[in-house]
């Protein structure tokens, strides 16, 4: 057998290798680190998409250099992906290759070594109180479909719930006479938000009478948001949902539920809320992403220290 077969050869059996260790990572995020299934199918097209790039270009993916993980960068970067993406690729490797190392998989510490590129950070989206009023005002009628919609987008604008998370709830995980939700975040994390007063009359007028009149007789379900035809809706269907209201309002079709959640943290800090209190409501890990919102609110803090200051 030649050199170059062997060499060939080699780089098919580490290319097999990684196509076993992403699957076994991706194994590893689900069942320890509890990642959402939507999660796992973006690291799963991210990590195939460095795969299939090690293959066209005949590179060893357990021997990779500085000079391979630069060509498959340029690749990405004269493809047209955008920082964010790239960014989110090579985060993907790091972790895959993070994980390998400690198996004792691969010895190379190229991938783990390099830092994403830095991002530009853009503002979040919110809408105004005049916004949500008119969102909240297109589910006025009293037939089932109105009820559960306006009970989700009150539920949405009391929590600040993201849009998996309203989709993931039971009937169980409502303590209406606590006025409290339990939600279940990113890594299956639980954090109980309080719902304010409307929130809790419409979430009660769509279970007492909504909910019962879309359920099909005989049909055991514990979701909170149902179909017409009784069935539990996914966060696609309840983002449809969303988006139908928001064309009724007239508002700007480029809302999305995200929009209601960034409104959300920020009427909280402009109210006065404290950052890590906004933090445990929205349920994130790091206080860095929280941070944020306090951009959004420069102005009503200018107001603020006016009003207090002394010498204002």
């Amino acid at each position: 057998m030649s050199m170059a077969t062997q060499e060939s050869q080699r780089r098919g059996e580490a290319q097999l290798s990684l196509e076993r260790s992403i699957d076994e990572y991706l194994g590893f995020l689900g069942g320890v680190r509890h990642l959402s299934e939507n999660t796992l199918r973006a690291y799963r097209i991210d990590l195939t998409a460095f795969l299939d790039w090690s293959r066209r270009e005949g590179v060893s993916p357990l021997e990779l250099t500085h000079r391979d993980v630069r060509s498959y960068l340029l690749e990405l970067t004269r493809a047209g992906y955008t920082t964010r993406t790239i960014g989110r690729r090579l985060s993907a490797l790091r972790g895959l290759y993070r994980w390998m190392q400690r198996e004792g998989r691969c010895s190379s510490g190229v991938v783990t070594a390099l830092s994403s590129p830095k991002l530009a950070r853009s503002l979040p989206r919110t809408m105004t109180d005049d916004d949500a009023r008119a969102l909240l005002e297109t589910c006025s009628g009293d037939d089932p479909v109105s009820l559960r919609d306006r009970a989700f987008l009150e539920l949405l604008y009391a929590t600040g719930a993201r849009i998996s998370e309203a989709a993931g709830l039971s009937v169980d995980d409502l303590d209406l006479t606590s006025a409290q939700a339990r939600l279940f975040g990113k890594g299956s994390k639980e954090r109980i938000v309080p719902l304010y007063r409307e929130a809790t009359d419409h979430l009660v007028a769509y279970l007492e009478w909504g909910r019962p009149a879309l359920l099909r007789p005989g049909r055991a379900c514990r979701a909170l948001f149902v179909s017409t035809r009784g069935n539990p809706m996914s966060a696609d269907a309840l983002r449809t949902v969303f988006e139908r209201r928001v064309a009724q309002a007239g508002l700007d079709p480029s809302l999305t539920p995200h929009a209601m959640r960034h409104t959300f943290a920020t009427e909280l800090l402009g109210g006065g809320a404290d950052l890590r209190s906004v933090q445990e409501l929205l349920g994130h890990e790091s206080l860095a992403t929280t941070q944020i919102y306090t951009h959004l609110s420069v102005d009503r803090l200018k107001e603020a220290a006016q009003r207090a200051h002394p010498r204002s």
